[in-house]
């Protein structure tokens, strides 16, 4: 199914008449890419979330391989998310608007979700810290709850009070409409939802893979 819904985004997403819309003009077909990956890294994070509340609820080492696996799938999508924004960036904010690099390095919005990514490539530097399976669980569950309620600061929150280029800040908001839900037409929506259940469903692919792979190596370390 997620294999369809991709083969879908991406001969839409490139065949399909877009919006003329000032500055984005074609580069709008990056809608389904970028905004859909960073919508599936969210989703596979808060699933991640949720194994480690229940990790921590019953210490059941399963929820925390869940959690782990969940966390290393989203960070792989927020990472192909934050590439294909800043390819996105140099089209239209350098480009079109005349914006130097040194500007948009400083950029509010490229700077938090870099410090989000960062966060959670701290959590697996400290995973790999520990022997002890119990300790590194515990501890790795506490950091990755923290690490998703940094999610929102970094990303949606601070952007949207200090100037920014970026949709949603609040100097570029009216500059992008398209990516404000409620002005996304017709034809954008009909590859847009899609894309988004695409790239999740192949997130959670890999991520159950990946998981069945663990417990598979782990069930014949603990049979040894």
């Amino acid at each position: 199914m997620s294999f369809l819904l991709l083969i879908y985004t991406i001969v839409g997403g490139l065949l399909m008449d877009v919006p003329a819309l000032p500055i984005l003009n074609e580069t709008i077909r990056n809608l389904y890419f970028h905004v859909c990956m960073w919508f599936a890294m969210m989703i596979l994070f808060t699933v991640s979330f949720i194994y480690s509340i229940k990790y921590l609820r019953g210490f059941d080492l399963r929820n925390d391989i869940f959690a782990h696996n969940f966390a290393a799938v989203g960070s792989f999508l927020g990472i192909l998310g934050y590439a294909t924004g800043t390819i996105w960036a140099s089209y239209t904010w350098i480009t079109d608007q005349g914006q130097s690099l040194g500007g948009i390095l400083k950029e509010p919005k490229l700077i938090g979700a870099g410090i989000a990514l960062l966060i959670y490539g701290a959590y697996f530097v400290l995973r790999g810290s520990f022997t002890d399976i119990d300790k590194k669980a515990r501890i790795s569950a506490i950091y990755n709850i923290f690490a998703f309620a940094m999610l929102f600061p970094s990303i949606w929150i601070i952007p949207r009070l200090v100037g920014s280029l970026h949709p949603g800040g609040q100097g570029g908001a009216g500059g992008n409409p398209a990516l404000n839900f409620k002005d996304i037409d017709s034809r954008l929506r009909m590859v847009f939802y899609p894309a988004v259940i695409g790239w999740t469903l192949l997130g959670v692919w890999i991520t159950t893979l990946k998981i069945r792979i663990q417990l598979l190596r782990d069930k014949t370390l603990l049979n040894d």
